[in-house]
């Protein structure tokens, strides 16, 4: 008798190079979303999962490490901050080093007008590649 297969469970990246590179597979896979942090965030369309749907950066980079783009974690605190430090919005930096602030500006930096979602995947990736260099 063949002995089934059962899933292993995600395996949950802790380091910011992993957190970055899983949060731009993600947006690969479900598209960047402008305005929210997922579309149609109240369920009046879609009753997919909120981890499945076109999301933010930042709620990319909470699915990256709780797999719920709603809910952050100190990792993913972390990963908004540094991202939130390279970004550059109508030629600043974030406003404030609190956490909102900084969220703020990723998200504004993703919600430029033509902003793609390779163009998102494409700082993540360098994000997770400056991290590694300086480790």
């Amino acid at each position: 008798m063949a002995q089934q297969l059962t899933e292993r469970p995600p395996i949950t990246p802790t380091s910011l190079p992993r957190i970055f590179r899983s949060a731009a597979r993600i947006l690969a896979a479900n598209g960047l979303h402008q305005g929210d942090f997922v579309e149609d965030p109240f369920d009046r369309r879609s009753k997919s999962s909120h981890a499945t749907r076109p999301m933010s950066i930042v709620a990319a980079l909470n699915c990256a490490v709780t797999g719920d783009p709603h809910r952050p974690t100190a990792e993913s605190r972390e990963a908004i901050r540094v991202l939130a430090l390279r970004l550059v919005v109508r030629g600043s930096g974030p406003y404030g080093e609190d956490e909102l602030a900084l969220a703020f500006h990723v998200d504004e930096w993703g919600d430029t007008e033509g902003r793609r979602t390779e163009s998102a995947v494409a700082v993540l990736e360098a994000a997770a590649d400056a991290c590694e260099v300086s480790a």
